[in-house]
């Protein structure tokens, strides 16, 4: 689980940095850039959710659990 959420922020933190390149490289043409741009920070969305539903299936099947404040506080 450790490694999944490693790669996954990994790949997110690239994504954002693509979608930063994208947008403040020049010399293309602004719907490219747009495109590219769109493109990167919808993989980071889809990565983002993809991330949330493996550990809520990891909590539900117990393989991680819940720690911090005892409940009944």
């Amino acid at each position: 689980m450790t490694y999944l959420v490693t790669l996954a922020f990994v790949t997110i933190l690239s994504s954002l940095a693509a979608a930063l390149y994208f947008m403040l490289r020049g010399g293309s043409s602004q719907s490219s850039k747009s495109k590219n741009m769109a493109r990167a920070l919808g993989l980071r969305v889809g990565v983002s959710i993809f991330l949330f539903l493996c550990i809520l299936l990891a909590w539900k099947l117990g393989y991680i659990h819940p720690t911090g404040i005892p409940e009944g506080r």
